[in-house]
């Protein structure tokens, strides 16, 4: 029963390693949600994660038989950093299994704290079956990353600490869900002492095991797990953690990776730290329940569970982001092929900004162009801008929901010219990168020669990049600088560049 964990709970020992972490108003986003919206900050855990818990307190009440032959965890990252620093501090030998695609960051953290790392497998449920089988060989002992009593009981200190540090009414906390440790301890707790605030687990659309045995009534397996949000990247919830789940979570959202990116977006917009992916979830799953409600001025409780996140993630991190806001949509349009086309086509767009423009000359009739279009926030504002397209006779399609071209296709649209395409040079542009900017330089360039490649990406910087492509004819060439330098923009001929020459030409 859960009631059995609120002593475990208050008896538990986290805080000789794990600290008591801050929650603050998000003020960006209360402004925006027209809420309070409070963040409990456990990326400010010694090892940025909230696991250190759980996993402390599980491992201190180890008998020495025990610690003598120590301990074996399977974990994507935030475990097995809260294992081995757990382990440092108590003189404990720590081997941690971790599946083949956890973030570098996390293996390389798990090293410097003392813990024996071995790789293996793909997901955390091929880390979890050989780390059991090491239990079975050398009579190690297994540290569950969430289906243990004392593990959730640790994670329940998250708890106790935020129904201590807001003492007014709090209507709901979204907690994050993998295994289900975290939603577990915190439901337990506070449905004990605040039976009317809602707790309210969040979870990847990839990896939604939570929800789906809530739906079936009992856990389940998922055939199929996705791993962008690694740290929740679970097929089956604990048997443990869904007993309390089954008594005390209100209810379970699931998020897309758009709808993470731009909640990582949103916490760094309020706090300037970036979390991971599963850390963000919860944060995702309050704005979309904030927009399902039409809620206002209630205490809402976000938990920031995790900041272990790869750098070099934060460039596709960005680039969802915006989709997942509703600020940007992804279309593919049919446009004529001939000079002109291209600024008639921006102003068919009104006042919106282009995010992105991907072209490549196919044929003498139709362009098909592969467009990024600033929206506002929210709404509708997708489907007023395909409308409004389709009433100037454009062929469009949207693509903001096609993973594939998300993905891949944004980055392959191009190639090589086919052969009937005559007389193209190739320049590369900075201009000071503004509203309208785009628009400006298409106007500038005007009509004058047909373009046959063009490609742009805002990227937020202070200056925007352009490749174009033009069909000047030989006779001309010699008015192509001039006319370069009255539009203003620093630039380069990159005609003869090998990249091109290899891939495009």
């Amino acid at each position: 029963m859960p009631d059995r964990y609120i002593k475990k709970i208050l008896e538990a020992r986290v805080y000789d390693v794990a600290v008591e972490t801050p929650m603050e108003e998000a003020k960006g986003l209360s402004e925006r949600l027209k809420n309070r919206i409070l963040l409990k900050r456990e990326d400010e855990q010694p090892v940025f994660s909230f696991k250190l818990r759980g996993a402390y307190n599980k491992m201190q009440q180890l008998t020495e038989e025990e610690r003598a032959c120590g301990v074996v965890a399977a974990s994507a990252g935030n475990h097995a950093q809260g294992v081995a620093m757990s382990a440092k501090k108590l003189g404990i030998k720590a081997t941690i299994v971790m599946p083949k695609t956890t973030p570098d960051v996390k293996v390389t953290n798990v090293r410097r704290l003392g813990g024996k790392v071995v790789l293996h497998g793909d997901a955390y449920d091929d880390a979890s079956t050989y780390a059991k089988k090491l239990v079975e060989e050398k009579g190690m002992t297994y540290v569950h990353p969430f289906d243990d009593p004392d593990v959730i009981a640790g994670q329940g200190t998250v708890a106790m600490e935020i129904l201590r540090q807001e003492s007014g009414p709090i209507d709901a906390i979204f907690v994050p869900v993998g295994g289900g440790g975290l939603v577990a301890g915190i439901a337990a707790y506070v449905k004990y002492l605040r039976p009317e605030t809602k707790v309210i687990g969040v979870e990847s659309e990839d990896s939604a095991c939570l929800h789906a045995a809530m739906a079936a009534g009992e856990r389940v397996v998922l055939p199929q797990v996705g791993i962008f949000a690694d740290g929740v990247a679970v097929a089956q919830i604990g048997e443990y953690t869904f007993e309390v789940a089954q008594r005390c979570v209100d209810e379970v959202i699931t998020c897309s990776t758009d709808e993470i990116c731009a909640a990582i977006k949103d916490i760094y917009d309020d706090t300037r730290s970036i979390c991971e992916p599963a850390g963000a979830l919860g944060v995702a799953g309050m704005k979309k329940y904030v927009e399902r409600e039409g809620c206002e001025d209630r205490t809402l409780i976000a938990i920031d569970s995790g900041a272990n996140v790869n750098f070099d993630r934060l460039r596709h991190i960005a680039e969802r982001s915006e989709l997942g806001e509703k600020r940007e949509a992804i279309i593919a349009a049919r446009i004529p092929e001939k000079a002109g086309s291209f600024k008639k086509f921006c102003s068919a767009l009104g006042k919106r900004n282009i995010t992105e423009f991907n072209y490549r000359y196919s044929d003498d009739s139709n362009a098909i162009v592969f467009a990024g279009i600033q929206l506002k926030a929210g709404g509708d504002g997708r489907d007023e801008l395909i409308t409004e397209l389709r009433e100037q006779e454009y062929e469009v399609e949207d693509l903001s929901d096609n993973e594939m071209a998300k993905i891949h296709v944004r980055y392959m649209v191009g190639g090589h010219a086919p052969g009937n395409l005559e007389n193209e040079v190739i320049y590369r542009f900075e201009f000071p990168e503004r509203p309208s900017a785009l628009m400006n330089f298409l106007s500038k360039l005007g009509g004058k020669w047909n373009i046959s490649l063009f490609h742009y990406r805002n990227h937020g910087a202070a200056y925007g990049r352009v490749l174009v492509g033009m069909q000047v004819p030989p006779e001309e060439r010699d008015q192509v600088g001039a006319f370069l330098k009255e539009i203003g923009y620093n630039y380069w001929e990159e005609t003869d560049n090998t990249a091109y020459q290899l891939f495009l030409g």
